[in-house]
């Protein structure tokens, strides 16, 4: 098994000033304003926001603070202005953009189509390469960058994570010295998931295979923190397509997908993560490419936008992009064969912002539930409101995101469930810090999984 801690193909660059990969070299001959002309926002994506205001509400950031410049449209006016040359890209303006979750509620709410997802990763490396983060904040953000996507290294952080809790934890708390830390640090420790050593250990077969005869063949990704903190939810996924009749295929020696650094605007470690990932599943013979994870799953989907300049990848990334399903829309389209076990409950879903908005996935994971017998799926309010997890957000922007995962989970509670299920990892451990430690948290494939095997997870 190849080690990904010293994974050529994971190598990040320490630079706070990335410069364009150097095998696109698309321009835009305009005047570009405060931007560079390596793929700024166009004018045409920009042009296309009527100021209607319907992003407005469905905004997190203008929810909060009810700012202007703080809304996707405001954003739109900064990014017009950026073109035009009529604002510096200086703190003012980075900070608009960096207030922002990227959580693209304001994409499923715009009646005008507006790209705003699009426009935004556009932003995000133009602010990456041409703006000086100051030293603390680059530092930060260099150390969240040489951990998350490499399991290896988090796996070692895991194990001192996992002294810190059983030795440490309590009595810092109980000293209140951990109130004194800087609000990022304190973030950082408040988001340490409960964690065994023999979980962290835990690695998935290469090889599931069918039960029964073989419907679908899967390539499987397993994700940088996924298996690492939750390696329960990847043996979940695998039990449950082979229980579907899906040989599932694991590969080891797979990457990380590149999802938090094209959100945090750090393209060219992206693109190169892109196609160390295309290179290794698209050896094999499958039929889809099956994720758990919205944030990963959301920028698989976008490998052929991503890579659409690369003549040696734009074909590749399009067809592997293509094959990319998350778990509940590959369960949904399959239809089940495998027996449920009744779970006597409720189940309060929340949905992913990074499987709702960007991938448009909604009725598929309470349809997957719905075949649980006796489990009633409820909904919560303010749905479509991000928790404020959003990827590396709650960590770099801790206040906003504090406030918005309190919020979250008063919605929760509000209906009262005996259990919560969301598809996305930043969402459970955003969620497991303001909510009542006896309500417990799983991924619905792992409910799945328990109506499969008949374990009922509420029994005492």
């Amino acid at each position: 098994m190849s080690d990904q801690t010293t994974s050529s193909h994971d190598t990040a660059p320490a630079a706070a000033h990335q410069q364009p990969d150097t095998a696109l070299q698309v321009e835009d001959h305009g005047d570009t304003g405060v931007f560079d002309a390596f793929h700024p926002p166009t004018d045409a994506m920009i042009s296309d926001c009527v100021h209607c205001g319907f992003c407005l509400p469905a905004c997190p950031t203008y929810t909060l603070w009810g700012e202007e410049m703080d809304s996707p449209r405001g954003r739109i006016y900064l990014m017009k202005a950026g073109r035009e040359g009529t604002v510096e890209m200086d703190e003012t303006f980075t900070g608009h953009f960096d207030a922002c979750l990227g959580c693209m509620a304001c994409v499923s709410a715009c009646p005008s189509g507006v790209k705003y997802d699009q426009l935004l990763e556009a932003v995000r490396p133009q602010i990456e390469r041409n703006y000086s983060r100051d030293r603390s904040d680059r530092l930060f953000r260099a150390a969240i960058f040489s951990l998350f996507p490499y399991p290896n290294r988090l796996r070692a952080a895991a194990v001192l994570g996992t002294l810190y809790q059983r030795s440490l934890r309590k009595p810092l708390h109980r000293s209140g010295l951990l109130e004194k830390l800087p609000g990022r640090l304190r973030a950082l420790e408040a988001l340490l998931p409960p964690m065994a050593l023999r979980d962290i250990r835990t690695r998935l077969d290469e090889h599931t295979p069918a039960v029964g005869a073989t419907r679908h063949r899967v390539a499987m990704l397993t994700g940088c923190a996924q298996q690492v903190f939750f390696s329960e939810v990847n043996a979940a996924t695998a039990r449950v397509l082979a229980a579907e009749g899906c040989d599932v295929l694991a590969p080891a020696d797979q990457t990380c997908c590149g999802a938090l650094s094209v959100h945090a605007g750090r393209e060219p470690e992206a693109l190169e993560r892109a196609r160390a990932l295309i290179d290794r599943f698209l050896a094999l013979e499958i039929d889809s490419i099956v994720v758990n994870v919205a944030g990963c799953g959301s920028t698989m989907k976008d490998y052929g936008a991503l890579l659409r300049d690369d003549p040696q990848y734009a074909e590749k990334a399009a067809r592997f992009s293509a094959k990319v399903r998350d778990i509940n829309e590959l369960l949904d389209e399959l239809g089940s064969v495998a027996a449920r076990h009744p779970i006597p409950g409720r189940v309060a879903y929340h949905d992913a912002c990074h499987l709702s908005h960007a991938q448009q996935i909604r009725s598929q994971p309470r349809a997957v539930l719905g075949t649980i017998p006796q489990l009633q799926v409820l909904n919560i309010p303010e749905t479509d409101l991000c928790c404020g997890s959003a990827g590396i957000y709650n960590l770099v922007q801790p206040e906003p995101a504090e406030e918005l995962g309190r919020r979250k989970v008063a919605n929760i509670v509000s209906v009262e469930p005996d259990m919560i299920a969301t598809a996305n990892p930043g969402c459970l451990l955003q969620i497991r810090r303001y909510l009542d430690p006896a309500v417990k948290l799983y991924h619905p494939v792992q409910l799945v999984d328990f109506s499969i095997r008949g374990i009922n997870p509420l029994a005492p």
